[in-house]
């Protein structure tokens, strides 16, 4: 009897270290869990993690801020551990990653794909100190921001004037009111129901939102300029990790999420943006919703409206010990170039 409670003490004794090595994510963001985001990237991501640890790593999500807060507070909870890992804008946190902010100035974007690529090597060329705290996943943009509204239609450089608009980020902010908007900022969660009870008249955003958050349903205008031109707004997003829970990991594991990480989840984040671009395109105009593209016309127009944005932003960033012209002209050339390359 004692010779078998040795060997079954034993046995829990050796599978005790196994066990211990289970690690669980937890991954929280700010859209609801059908975000395309979750299901294309984040979930298959997650997925493809527990069949090659063979379920040592496993994940939990909490979509549409489940663990409390606002989005601009996901960055200190993945950074204090109350999340493990986040999806969110470094632009919700305003002046607290102002190299990145680089990337949302005013025609620097033109669409997801091209315009990530262009962001990661940014980051890694010239943002890495303002995120040093992080585990950094991945970087990517939404491939620019449409205009979608309620009643009126956005043609010309004078349509924006007094229209209120939804924006997310502080340079979107700036950009609206240099268009002639009235800029309003509330979470994604509110604007479907803002402009359906005419709070707003409509917003600067992704098409990426456009199904999730059901605005084609309360907007009958969509505006942007033609295929291959910059929007004149966009924002960055971001996959973070908790430093210390990446640090602590076994390196197999490490190395599990370092090969599915960086570029390689920055470019799958675009193409799942520019994927719904095309979807939510053929959406709104199958409810019979109108699509608009700017003229060159105006588009040189809205340039020069929001050429002031840039230098501000510039002015404000050399202010704080950077480079802010060099800065900007590294994100128009980064995403020039790999729009170039996206096209051969």
């Amino acid at each position: 009897m004692n010779f078998m409670k040795t060997l079954i003490a034993g046995g829990l004794l050796l599978a005790a270290p196994v066990y211990a090595q289970q690690v669980t994510l937890k991954v929280a963001h700010f859209l609801p869990a059908g975000a395309p985001t979750q299901q294309r990237v984040l979930q298959p991501w997650c997925d493809e993690l527990k069949q090659e640890s063979q379920g040592r790593i496993v994940c939990q999500f909490y979509p549409a801020m489940q663990l409390g807060g606002t989005p601009a507070q996901l960055v200190d909870q993945v950074k204090n551990g109350v999340a493990d890992i986040v999806w969110t804008a470094p632009g919700y946190s305003t002046g607290r990653f102002p190299r990145i902010e680089a990337f949302e100035l005013p025609f620097v974007v033109a669409d997801a794909v091209s315009g990530s690529r262009a962001v990661w090597k940014f980051y890694q060329q010239y943002a890495q100190q303002e995120f040093a705290a992080y585990k950094v996943l991945a970087f990517h943009v939404d491939g620019g921001q449409a205009v979608h509204t309620g009643s009126k239609q956005v043609k010309t450089l004078g349509d924006w004037k007094g229209l209120k608009l939804r924006t997310s980020t502080r340079l979107g902010t700036q950009t609206a009111a240099a268009l002639g908007a009235t800029p309003v900022g509330m979470p994604p969660s509110q604007l479907t129901e803002s402009i359906s009870k005419g709070i707003v008249d409509g917003a600067m955003g992704a098409w990426e939102l456009v199904v999730p958050l059901k605005l084609d349903e309360v907007t009958k205008f969509h505006s942007q300029p033609a295929a291959g031109q910059p929007y004149p707004s966009a924002t960055v997003l971001m996959v973070l990790m908790n430093k210390r829970k990446f640090d602590a990991l076994p390196a197999d594991l490490k190395a599990m999420i370092e090969k599915r990480s960086g570029l390689a989840m920055t470019e799958k984040l675009g193409q799942v943006f520019d994927d719904q671009n095309s979807l939510s395109h053929k959406k709104v105009l199958e409810r019979g919703n109108t699509v608009t593209d700017f003229s060159a016309a105006e588009m040189a127009a809205m340039r020069k409206a929001t050429a002031p944005v840039e230098a501000e932003w510039i002015q404000q960033v050399t202010a704080k010990g950077a480079d802010g012209k060099a800065l900007a002209a590294a994100a128009h050339n980064l995403a020039n170039q790999e729009l170039a390359a996206e096209k051969r």
